[in-house]
């Protein structure tokens, strides 16, 4: 059997391509600025607070505004997805100009302790809202594309994912069970290792961890990587140990975590819509099966309920 050790399989690729669109600027900070120095930080923080101010600052003004230098400045661009400031200055002023016409509204504040219920319901719903757009925003779709390839054509998917993420493992999971496909969702992570251990090429595993470091979730990817199967990390950071051991990268928004809704519920939203995104793939790609599926399931289950 053929060890493959991390970094020896192609994986999803620096910052290169197409530079972000203005509304990923935001999505784009608050998924890096973790792994940002603090300088870097607050280059990013500023653009994405002032997008309009920033974009009429030369490299120098920016500089001198944030108290770094101009390399900080480059640096933080290219780190977004940016060739140059030229362009990350283009990328403002489009920003600005959509938050200005109402396109790209500014975030809402937190949820408050004594917030009525209706208040609470808009605030929610504009989270949801952002979170997707934010999500869909930054998703590369070469990635996506790439990772629907692989599981269109699988002889097996194996899913890993715990607490929250886990339910979204079971969500897609039971999506690919409808439309004919062979998929286990794996939460314990001693069943998860040891049907890894399984896997080969041809096989596909995806690992779901918005944080990118959790180890139950990590460990059994890196078995698939090394036993040739094609891997999938969506995660809330790119840059997060989970990606190593990745062959495709679907990065999800970054939660907007409070006091009274953790981060593991509103970044659901952006995995779930992730895994939509893969399984109306998949279902594209294998129509010809998927739809005779999907009617026989549907049947099944109308059977059921009329029995």
């Amino acid at each position: 059997m053929k060890e493959i050790f991390a970094g020896e399989r192609g994986g999803p690729g620096g910052t290169g391509g197409t530079p972000p669109a203005p509304a990923a600027l935001a999505a784009k900070v608050r998924t890096l600025a973790p792994s940002m120095t603090r300088s870097m930080q607050r280059v990013a923080e500023a653009v994405a607070g002032d997008p309009a101010g920033c974009a009429a600052l030369t490299v120098t003004g920016l500089a001198e505004l944030t108290g770094t230098s101009e390399a900080t400045v480059v640096r933080t661009a290219r780190l977004l997805g940016y060739p140059g400031y030229r362009d990350l200055r283009l990328a403002l002023a489009g920003l600005a100009a959509q938050q200005q016409s109402g396109r790209a509204p500014a975030i809402t504040t937190d949820i408050a302790v004594d917030d009525p219920i209706a208040d609470v319901v808009a605030k929610l719903a504009y989270d949801e809202q952002q979170t997707l757009a934010d999500t869909a925003a930054g998703l590369d779709t070469v990635q996506l594309a790439a990772a629907v390839t692989a599981l269109a054509g699988a002889r097996r998917t194996d899913v890993y994912g715990v607490g929250a993420s886990g339910l979204v493992a079971q969500d897609l999971t039971q999506k690919l069970l409808r439309i004919g496909m062979v998929a286990h969702a794996h939460s314990d992570p001693h069943l998860a290792v040891t049907n890894a251990v399984q896997l080969r090429a041809g096989d596909v595993a995806i690992a779901i961890t918005h944080s990118g470091s959790t180890g139950d979730v990590i460990e059994p990817l890196r078995v698939a990587f090394e036993r040739g199967a094609t891997t999938v990390a969506i995660t809330g950071r790119p840059d997060g140990p989970v990606t190593q051991y990745a062959d495709h990268v679907l990065t999800t928004s970054t939660a907007r975590e409070s006091e009274l809704r953790p981060a593991a519920m509103s970044s659901r939203t952006g995995q779930l819509l992730v895994v939509d995104c893969l399984f109306v793939g998949v279902a594209q790609r294998t129509y010809g099966t998927a739809a005779p599926a999907l009617s026989a399931s549907y049947e099944a289950l109308a059977h059921r309920h009329r029995s």
